[in-house]
């Protein structure tokens, strides 16, 4: 058993491409098909691939998921961000979701969201 484990352990060391060659390799020697795995494995290598040059977004949306204990604070938040009138920032205070600001810079965001989170509301940025 303890060539198994040296196996396991070194194949756990081959990167996404070099275990594709892996099973082509086998596949050929064999005489085999391992097309659904292959797939699988293809596909994780694309989102390896896709997730390590992923390009920093610039935009940035606000979104209020709860107004929190203390709505009006939070009231007052948004009329000072958005130059809404007291009805419109009551109607998105009380919306769970709803976009205080839409496509923003990320100190903006990151400055609205901490004001917001300081008047009590929770939100987050997408």
């Amino acid at each position: 058993m303890a060539d198994m484990e040296k196996l396991v352990e070194q194949l756990s060391k081959l990167s996404v491409l070099e275990a594709a060659e892996l099973v082509k390799a086998l596949e050929e020697k064999w005489g085999v098909s391992a097309a659904a795995p292959v797939a699988m494995v293809a596909a994780g290598g694309a989102a390896a691939a896709s997730a390590e040059p992923v390009e920093e977004k610039t935009e940035f949306d606000v979104v209020l998921k709860d107004a929190g204990p203390k709505k009006i604070e939070v009231i007052k938040v948004i009329r000072a961000l958005t130059n809404l009138g007291l009805v419109e920032a009551k109607t998105m205070a009380e919306t769970a979701g709803a976009k205080v600001l839409s496509a923003v810079g990320k100190e903006a965001a990151a400055d609205a969201k901490k004001k917001l989170e300081e008047a009590g509301g929770v939100c987050e940025l997408a």
